[in-house]
């Protein structure tokens, strides 16, 4: 049994590489081998969000405060809130964030495959972000 108490993992900034705006990360669960399954809370400002990316074994997101906003590839952008759970396919490429006027908090969870949970893509533009309005 591993017990991480409360505020005993630090808080870290999303990468300007993988993220647009002003984005927290804080670590929830990362299981030791043989599990794979890795978790975070991720906290978009308002107008923030991720890069497009995928994810070699598919992502859960929940949606705990804020309203937000996700897309994957060749879809429409879709809006959730507090209690919505999304599923990513494996593979399936998209991103997801803040909507521009709300702030936005999610729990993501992934399993690695290979030692990766995530394969990082292009920015999503100012347009394809604004396409939602």
């Amino acid at each position: 049994m591993i017990i991480y108490p409360a505020g005993s993992r630090p808080s870290g900034s999303g990468p300007a590489e993988y993220f647009t705006g002003t984005v927290r990360i804080d670590p929830l669960i990362t299981a030791p081998e043989p599990a794979r399954l890795r978790g975070l809370t991720v906290t978009f400002e308002a107008g923030a969000r991720t890069a497009w990316h995928t994810h070699p074994l598919g992502q859960t997101l929940i949606v705990t405060a804020g309203v937000g906003l996700v897309q994957r590839e060749g879809g429409p952008i879709e809006t959730i809130r507090p209690g919505d759970t999304i599923f990513f396919e494996p593979n399936e490429k998209h991103w997801h964030g803040a909507s521009p006027t709300v702030a936005m908090t999610h729990i993501a969870l992934q399993e690695e495959l290979d030692g990766s949970a995530v394969t990082w893509m292009e920015h999503v533009t100012d347009a394809q972000y604004g396409a939602q309005m």
